[in-house]
């Protein structure tokens, strides 16, 4: 799938997605993590409700390669 193919939004949410649970697991557990809980939460809601999904582009396989060019752009 070509990356190129997503719409800009969905990529950045995906990518904050990522951002967000890495700062979720690597928290200090004496921080409350609810802000991090519920950045998740809102991302994911984005994420899946975007109108992107509807077919024929809203494939499996392209959740996956979203999925995946989103993990690459944060990882540490």
């Amino acid at each position: 799938m070509n990356p190129s193919t997503f719409p800009s939004d969905l990529v950045e949410a995906q990518t904050a997605w990522y951002a967000t649970y890495w700062d979720l697991a690597t928290a200090d557990p004496a921080v409350s993590t609810a802000a991090h809980r519920r950045r998740l939460q809102d991302l994911s809601r984005r994420i899946a409700g975007h109108p992107y999904w509807q077919p024929p582009a809203g494939t499996p396989a392209a959740r996956m390669a979203l999925k995946e060019l989103a993990r690459v752009r944060v990882q540490p």
